[in-house]
């Protein structure tokens, strides 16, 4: 099956569900935003992926204690990006984002990188902006729509860590709670939802069967999202299957999301037999976003977005 033949059964697909918009022939998402041009999950650093011309703003969600959907990627306020009302960086252990209200959430600020930082010295290119603070699901999509980015897509991750569940709100809350504001605001058409955690990519697939889901993985020798005993997928085991894609397509997943280097040549050919796009994480270097745009990916999730659309009119696109 080429790529135009898999990208028109999906239109067709979304267009009876009534989630046709807009399918990028190449999805450029900027990873939290352009986390390597500007603070990540913020209203900064989406105008900045914007900007560098992304098709896809890629987020992270989690749950205040009063209920509030808000875009951070870590369950606890990271020391690394957070400082307090009076300038003041934190320091571990930080409030889980579930401990604090929405009000009391705004009292912190993420607009820059700890200087001296191992994560400082991962991005050099970020331009920080003092006063940024954790923006709410709401606040973006609003933003977006007074702005007239009306072809944006959002690519919305659930944080959440199956064996921790104290730490968030529960998959069925959360899930429940990041609906309810997609389709306050009309976004159904505009959303793709993905997790690590597939419990509540089938909660998604259940209560809003129009609107795709992403299955991300992991296995590297520090994060292994596979090879957990089905942990984190939902109960589903590797050795049960003769592939990751077609765990993802037994689980009624449109998207798979590995990371980047768990992805081979052999297995993007069995994903794409499967009726499944594949868009890996998180791609930084040129390198590797020419070799797997030359394999025939069909998006990639990058912290320098920019660099991503030079490799892509490098080879044609």
């Amino acid at each position: 099956m080429t790529r135009a033949a898999r990208a028109a059964g999906l239109a067709a697909t979304l267009a009876l569900t009534g989630c046709a918009l807009f399918t990028p022939p190449f999805d450029i998402q900027g990873h939290r935003g352009a986390r390597g041009l500007a603070p990540e999950n913020t209203l900064a650093g989406f105008k900045r992926a914007l900007d560098a011309g992304v098709s896809t703003l890629e987020l992270d969600i989690g749950v205040t204690r009063d209920g509030v959907v808000v875009i951070h990627h870590d369950e606890s306020l990271n020391p690394d990006t957070t400082r307090d009302a009076r300038g003041a960086w934190l320091t571990a252990p930080t409030p889980r984002l579930f401990d604090l209200t929405w009000l009391e959430l705004q009292a912190y600020d993420v607009g820059r990188l700890r200087p001296g930082s191992n994560y400082a010295a991962r991005y050099p290119a970020q331009v920080g902006r003092d006063g940024e603070p954790i923006p709410s699901l709401a606040q973006l999509f609003a933003w977006v729509q007074a702005a007239g980015h009306d072809r944006v897509r959002f690519n919305i991750e659930t944080k959440l860590t199956p064996a921790r569940p104290g730490d968030t709100a529960g998959a069925a809350a959360m899930t429940a709670a990041l609906l309810a504001v997609i389709h306050a605001h009309g976004m159904q058409r505009r959303v793709t939802i993905q997790s690590f955690d597939w419990r509540t990519l089938a909660l998604v697939q259940a209560d809003a069967p129009g609107i795709p889901t992403a299955y991300l993985s992991a296995e590297r020798p520090g994060f292994n999202t596979i090879d957990r005993d089905g942990l984190w997928t939902a109960g589903r085991k590797r050795a049960d299957f003769a592939s990751v894609p077609a765990m993802v397509h037994a689980a009624g997943g449109a998207i798979w999301s590995p990371h980047f280097e768990d992805l081979t040549p052999e297995l993007l050919r069995a994903a794409h037999a499967l009726g499944l796009k594949v868009i890996p994480w998180t791609v930084n270097d040129p390198a590797d976003m020419r070799r797997l745009i030359a394999w025939g990916v069909d998006g990639i999730i990058s912290d320098r977005p920019d660099l991503l659309r030079t490799a892509l009119e490098q080879a044609g696109h």
